[in-house]
């Protein structure tokens, strides 16, 4: 149980670090397209792993 938790913790984490990774690589413009901008990058990366 400890250790299913500890995975699902670390995907999560790790589907966290690659979001942020590939909205960080986006130019001004295409983050505008998307409707984001760079301060929105680690709020939208948490709700989308950790939800």
């Amino acid at each position: 149980m400890i250790i299913s938790t500890l995975i699902a913790r670390v995907r999560a984490y790790m589907r966290y670090r690659a979001s942020v990774r590939a909205l960080s690589s986006l130019s001004e413009r295409e983050l505008a397209d998307i409707g984001l901008t760079r301060g929105d990058i680690d709020s939208i990366s948490r709700e989308s792993a950790f939800a």
